[in-house]
């Protein structure tokens, strides 16, 4: 209870510091009404969205791959694919961008990718090879995606896990080859149970997208300091503003991932605990 009250009071001391700074004057707020701000701002939620997409679906093809070579039953792919996982989730994001970044081979590759695609398809190629030759999208996107994978690939493990023994059993019993096992019978259930968490940390993967302004990638994060430090106002700079804008388009776009994680986590719970019959899916 004091613990709360202490807090609300420093809130307090805050926001009349920054009253009397003039930090809430209509001044301040006037350069949200400009276009050329607003479709600033569109586009960093675009590229944001752009990021996060890519990122995301590397991340999900990636940690099914992972979470098989952890339960693998040779050693040594079991033993590579656990110390990767260690690895990626050990190091910071921000160090996998920066490094992924300054690699030389990254850049060689995509500028030889830009060259083939603006070579052989004309002026579409032209178009994508601008958007496919970016390193700052792609460091950002690798990056992200690598760590999040190996998060992913960590809650696939513990569901795969989690499906009784005796279902796998019966299936080898009907006949089925342990991959159709595994990709039949135990991996569906697997991501029907851990749905939930899968989905959520798609909203940890969104958040780290906004560490591509470190390498000047013009995400929403990017452009939000742009704004702040490049228009002048008869009140200064609006830096508060700007933090409020682009602090509540990451909240909005988190909410909306963490409302499909708890409707999916609802309709989990209401529906049947019934497996997939093995017998069922050898046919």
């Amino acid at each position: 209870m004091l613990t709360a009250a202490a807090a609300l009071l420093v809130g307090v001391l805050v926001l009349v510091r920054l009253a009397g700074a003039g930090q809430f004057t209509a001044a301040l707020w006037e350069p949200f009404t400009y276009e050329g701000v607003q479709r600033r701002i569109l586009t960093g939620v675009v590229d944001t969205l752009t990021a996060f997409a890519l990122a995301a679906v590397l991340s999900l093809l990636l940690g099914p791959l992972l979470a098989g070579g952890t339960l693998a039953r040779h050693r040594p792919v079991r033993v590579t694919a656990t110390t990767v996982v260690a690895f990626l989730r050990a190091v910071p994001v921000l160090i996998l961008v920066f490094t992924l970044y300054n690699l030389t081979a990254l850049r060689l590759l995509l500028d030889r990718t830009g060259t083939t695609l603006s070579g052989h398809l004309g002026d579409a190629g032209t178009w994508a090879a601008a958007h496919v030759s970016d390193v700052t999208l792609w460091a950002l996107v690798l990056g992200v995606a690598l760590h999040n994978g190996a998060v992913q690939a960590d809650i696939l493990r513990s569901g795969i896990r989690a499906v009784p023994r005796g279902q796998v059993e019966a299936a080898r019993a009907l006949g089925m080859s342990r991959t159709q096992t595994a990709w039949s019978v135990v991996l569906p259930q697997a991501v029907r149970a851990m749905l939930p968490s899968i989905v959520a940390q798609l909203a940890v993967t969104l958040k780290d997208t906004s560490l591509g302004f470190i390498i000047m990638y013009e995400e929403l994060l990017y452009v939000g300091k742009l704004l702040a430090q490049n228009i002048a106002t008869p009140r200064g700079y609006p830096y508060l503003p700007v933090l409020f804008v682009v602090g509540l388009l990451y909240v909005a776009m988190c909410l909306a991932i963490s409302a499909l994680a708890r409707r999916l986590a609802r309709r989990s719970a209401r529906a049947p605990n019934v497996s997939r019959d093995p017998e069922e899916s050898r046919r």
